[in-house]
């Protein structure tokens, strides 16, 4: 069990991003002009305070590149805010997109953005039917 008496609390208000470390950086390739690519970017949006960051060794969306999911704060989840699953979201326009709806409470809180909806990937269905 983690020593709490030495770890800061997590404020309420602030959202969560989890990224795929492995897929961090496909969309743009060798072409992304950022020295450490999306990475670089979701690293900069933690130490903004803008959101707390986990990195996965894999979220199982491999085919998807650069899966990036936002997890509501505490606040959003009492307005019944869910985690938002995103693919090839990368580039500072995207992630500009994603730091503005992060500023403003993410999911449950605020609205998300338009430029962000056609890359939400859609967790409502199962992706294979259970077995018989």
């Amino acid at each position: 069990m983690p020593d709490r008496s030495t770890t800061p609390p997590r404020p309420a208000t602030r959202p969560g991003l989890t990224a795929c470390s492995l897929c961090a950086g496909e969309t743009l390739g060798d072409d992304d002009p950022l020295e450490g690519g999306q990475l670089a970017r979701l690293k900069a949006l933690r130490s903004r305070g803008l959101a707390d960051l986990t990195l996965s060794e894999c979220l199982d969306e491999c085919e998807r590149g650069d899966v990036v999911v936002a997890r509501p704060s505490v606040v959003g989840r009492r307005s019944a805010g869910r985690p938002v699953w995103f693919e090839r979201l990368a580039g500072d326009g995207l992630t500009r997109e994603l730091e503005r709806w992060l500023e403003q409470g993410g999911p449950g809180v605020a609205e998300q953005p338009a430029a962000l909806l056609a890359l939400q990937i859609d967790r409502s269905q199962p992706e294979y039917p259970p077995a018989e």
